[in-house]
């Protein structure tokens, strides 16, 4: 198969004019730099738990899968068995350049605005909020894409400028319907999402779809609920361990190779994320 594209973590390969295989790899970033470690069982987890994720969000509007594991058929030659619960069978999307963010929690480079302005992507917020406090009601903070380096935050009228009323607005409700439904299931398994990144694209009907991967350790912040305190940063299952780890090391924006403890650790955070998600035991395969 033809190769699409190669990004941080998955590739994108042809398999007609309609439909692509998007493959998870091991891959980790931080700091917009892929690390020369990879996280073994990540892919598996990021793929099983968007397919399991998109199952409970199929009521909130389309999304692009198509099909699951070896979705050529078994004993495709074009699937190599490395593939096998990495691959997704999807509808080829013409991606909307927006990262779609919603947040419930103020975190990250939303706690960085709030303290230079007061608000996160034009959005007021009440003064003296901390790291890691609940926001009154989730918001879209959304973002432009950049090829390299970090992207950049901007407001809704920026992206209504930009793609138009009115799919600002479809981007804007779909996105906090997400969250919603996702922070909902997850405080009931003890887990605060405090953020999340999505991704949209135009199918060839131009229907708004879903794309990408959803509500993962890579696109999203959980915290334990249990040891939620606001005031600094929260314990994660995502990989903000990773990035601690760079951080106290002085290592942070290089390309440092990581030691074997905090590679296994971090496995753990992400097969964690999925079982206590999900519900299911997370096996070889990557599947539940």
């Amino acid at each position: 198969m033809r190769l699409l594209a190669s990004g941080k973590v998955r590739e994108l390969y042809e398999v007609d004019e309609s439909t692509v295989l998007m493959v998870a790899s091991d891959r980790i970033s931080a700091y917009d730099v892929i690390l020369p470690t990879p996280i073994p069982d990540k892919g598996r987890v990021l793929t099983a738990l968007t397919v399991w994720w998109l199952g409970q969000l199929a009521d909130l509007g389309p999304h692009h899968l198509l099909g699951v594991d070896d979705p050529m058929g078994v004993g495709d030659p074009r699937i190599p068995p490395p593939w096998r619960g990495r691959a997704l069978r999807c509808r080829r999307l013409r991606m909307v350049p927006v990262e779609c963010v919603a947040r419930g929690y103020l975190a990250g480079s939303g706690w960085t605005d709030y303290q230079a302005t007061g608000a996160v992507c034009g959005v007021q917020l009440p003064a003296g909020l901390r790291d890691g406090d609940r926001l009154p009601e989730p918001i879209f903070t959304p973002a432009t894409k950049a090829g390299q380096g970090h992207d950049e935050n901007v407001s809704y009228d920026a992206v209504a400028a930009l793609l138009g009323d009115a799919v600002a607005a479809e981007l804007r409700a779909r996105t906090l319907a997400v969250y919603r439904r996702g922070a909902t299931l997850a405080a009931g398994r003890g887990i605060v999402l405090a953020d999340t990144k999505l991704e949209f694209g135009l199918d060839a009907a131009g229907t708004l779809t879903l794309g990408d991967e959803v509500l993962t350790p890579d696109s999203s912040r959980f915290w334990p609920a249990k040891s939620w305190r606001p005031g600094g940063a929260q314990p994660s299952y995502d990989k903000q361990y990773v990035r601690d780890w760079l951080t106290r090391h002085g290592q942070a924006g290089t390309a440092a190779v990581l030691p074997d403890d905090v590679v296994e650790a971090t496995r753990l955070r992400y097969i964690e994320a999925y079982q206590r998600l999900t519900g299911l035991a997370f096996d070889e395969t990557g599947w539940g």
